[in-house]
């Protein structure tokens, strides 16, 4: 099992609608093939300067990189990501065995 997680801080000058577009958007990413447990989060803490995570998990590797490489992922990226995300973190987690 693979979690795919992505920490993000917004523009600070995105307006309402282009915010809600990008959620929307991202909510689009959980119709992608082999996408689990998808689920968009926000941050309550101010331990640090991130708004906003994204979570999904996906069985194996060959998932991952089909999601990763999938027409939908990629211009989700070219269309909202860029234009919206000022900082992000990325993370994937294997389990430890």
């Amino acid at each position: 099992m693979i979690r795919h997680s992505v920490i993000l801080k917004l523009k600070p000058d995105l307006n309402p609608a282009d915010k809600q577009a990008f959620f929307e958007a991202v909510d689009k990413l959980a119709t992608i093939p082999n996408v689990q447990k998808f689920e968009v989060l926000k941050q309550m803490s101010l331990k640090n300067k991130f708004e906003y995570g994204i979570s999904m998990e996906f069985d194996n590797q060959e998932q991952y990189d089909i999601y990763s490489n999938h027409p939908e992922h990629i211009a989700f990226i070219q269309n909202f990501w860029i234009k919206s995300v000022e900082d992000f973190l990325e993370i994937d987690y294997e389990k430890m065995k």
